[in-house]
C-alpha cells in the first residue's frame, strides 16, 4: 500500500492523506506538543483548517495519542533489556493470561508477539543489573513460560517513534 492508498473517514466520505496531511503528521510525530499555530505554519495551511485536519487524523486513528518522552536514566533506571519469551501452549488464553500478567507490570514498556524464535519479545527497563536479575527470576516463574532468553541494551544508536511518513522523511 502506497501513502497515497491511505484514506480517513470524515462524515461519511473517504478523503486521500495528501502532503499536507503527511506533513502534519510528521511534525506531530516529530514535536506533539507543537501549537496548532506553529503546526499550521509549517504544513503550509491556516490554523482553524489545520486543526480540523487534526481532529480527523485522530478520528480516523492515524494519531493514537500523544506522549512525553521521558529520559529512563534520569529517573533510575540505568538498565534496558529485551526478553525473548517462549510458552507451552499458543492457545488464545493462554496468550491473553500471559499479555495480561506481564502487561500489568510497569517495568514492562512494550510487549509483541512474534512470529519465529519465540512468542513475545518484551522490552523491559530496571533499576539496575540486581532489577534486572529479580524481573527475569519473575518472567520465569509465570505460568506458561518454558523459554526466556535475555539481550542487555548496551547502547541505543536509534531510536524513533512512530513510523515513517513517506514522501517526507
Amino acid at each position: 500500500m502506497t501513502t497515497s492508498d491511505h484514506s480517513i473517514k470524515e462524515s461519511d466520505k473517504q478523503i486521500k492523506l495528501d502532503a499536507i496531511d503527511r506533513r502534519i503528521l510528521r511534525h506531530l510525530r516529530d514535536n506533539g506538543r507543537m501549537t496548532n499555530v506553529n503546526l499550521a505554519r509549517l504544513s503550509g495551511i491556516s490554523a482553524p483548517p489545520c486543526l480540523r485536519r487534526v481532529r480527523a487524523l485522530e478520528a480516523a486513528g492515524f494519531i493514537k495519542g500523544y506522549h512525553a518522552e521521558l529520559d529512563g536514566e534520569m529517573l533510575g533506571f540505568e538498565v534496558s533489556f529485551h526478553a525473548l519469551v517462549g510458552l507451552d501452549s499458543q492457545a488464545g488464553e493462554v496468550l491473553s493470561e500471559f499479555e495480561n500478567q506481564v502487561g500489568s507490570w510497569p517495568e514492562v514498556r512494550r510487549c509483541d508477539m512474534i512470529r519465529g524464535g519465540g512468542d513475545f519479545l518484551l522490552r523491559i527497563v530496571a533499576r539496575n543489573t540486581s532489577h534486572e536479575n529479580e524481573l527475569t527470576t519473575r518472567l520465569t516463574s509465570v505460568s506458561h513460560v518454558t523459554t526466556v532468553q535475555t539481550f542487555q541494551v548496551i547502547r541505543t544508536s536509534k531510536h524513533h517513534s512512530g513510523v515513517p511518513v513517506y514522501g517526507l522523511d
